[in-house]
């Protein structure tokens, strides 16, 4: 009688390292399509919806390129965490301690108009590195586990957030929105030479150079390298001469720094002010970016671009079909579900076990 065994690959085809990711979003889709025949709607005309509105005007691929660029900075986030074996999960958190204090430059009157953006940026870098700071320290020194503390430090920034919004920071408007940034503060928009009519802020060319960035420095520098060993096996990097303490730490500091980017593009190029819907899951969303990219920082452009889409289409689903707009949460979840699911056949591959009497016959 036959048998499947899962046997160890030596290396993984980099034909199969484009697929897995291509067929872990077909399988979601096509999970996916049972729940849009239960809504009651056409499948092929609210797929058709999701993912083909988000081109249909210059301003619509626009709208998208800005959703985009916040989730690829989270997804760069993860991608650093994760191959250092630091596990993120807090990046809400860092997108958001950004946020806040890339406004609170940014409304400050007594600096330099000239000042403004790039201490706005480096503020928010800043920010989100301090916050990660915590949790590195915590698993270096103490071996307190990381996604816990990374977890819970998200609802502490979120809960600080919300007090500041509803008492000093309220806007004399009475909503809980943070007063406004200067308009000198506010990004500079910037037209895409390729594409008439599409003009971008400057957060979203900061998250394409961060993506040229993290992938240079991940595989092009002593530091990247580093990170890849005490990632991929942290008793022979210790034994190597390694500082893996050190190098966690460092790329914590870099993970919260992206994050903290996140935050200053919305603020600086979005919304001009700080919200308590400001981050509306980025974070966590980095999550199954990176892990869709395979920890690829350039393979998290695509992957970062596909959700934008899929962020933006649910909604002109939503009005035209009936389709529950938390379809898009729902593709989200999945297709991190397939995709490490998938990720065991670019591990291990299947190998057919024949009884021995056979193998003579």
């Amino acid at each position: 009688m036959m048998r499947l065994r899962l046997e160890r690959r030596q290396d993984t085809p980099v034909a199969l390292q484009i697929f897995i990711p291509i067929a872990a979003v077909l399988v979601t889709l096509m999970l996916c399509s049972g729940l849009v025949w239960l809504a009651g709607a056409d499948v092929g005309e609210a797929y058709s919806l999701l993912l083909l509105s988000t081109f249909q005007s210059g301003y619509d691929v626009q709208d998208t390129l800005v959703k985009a660029a916040p989730l690829l900075l989270t997804g760069l986030a993860v991608v650093v965490a994760f191959r250092a074996k630091f596990w993120n999960i807090g990046a809400e958190g860092q997108l958001i301690a950004g946020a806040m204090a890339a406004a609170f430059i940014g409304q400050r009157m007594v600096l330099p108009t000239f000042s403004l953006v790039p201490l706005m940026v480096l503020a928010a870098a800043f920010a989100g590195a301090l916050w990660a700071l915590l949790p590195a320290l915590l698993k270096v020194r103490l071996k307190v586990d990381d996604v816990v503390t990374t977890l819970l430090l998200n609802f502490i920034m979120l809960h600080i957030l919300t007090g500041l919004l509803e008492g000093p920071w309220r806007d004399a408007s009475g909503y809980p929105n943070s007063p406004s940034v200067r308009f000198e503060a506010e990004f500079p928009v910037i037209p895409v030479p390729i594409v008439p009519d599409l003009r971008v802020h400057l957060g979203v060319i900061l998250a394409l150079v961060a993506a040229i960035a993290v992938w240079w420095m991940l595989t092009r520098t002593t530091l990247g390298f580093r990170i890849r060993a005490v990632g991929y096996n942290p008793t022979a990097a210790n034994y190597a001469g390694m500082s893996v303490g050190r190098t966690i730490v460092i790329a914590a500091l870099i993970s919260g720094a992206l994050a903290g980017l996140a935050g200053a593009g919305e603020v600086g190029g979005v919304r001009f002010q700080v919200t308590s819907d400001l981050s509306s899951g980025y974070g966590y969303a980095g999550i199954v970016i990176a892990t869709l990219a395979e920890l690829n920082p350039l393979g998290a452009v695509p992957a970062a671009i596909f959700f934008a889409i899929i962020f933006n289409g649910a909604g002109t689903m939503a009005r035209a079909t009936g389709v529950p707009i938390y379809l898009a949460d729902v593709i989200q979840g999945i297709a991190l579900v397939c995709m490490v699911a998938g990720r065991i056949f670019a591990v291990y591959r299947l190998r057919v076990v024949r009884p021995a009497g056979a193998q003579h016959a």
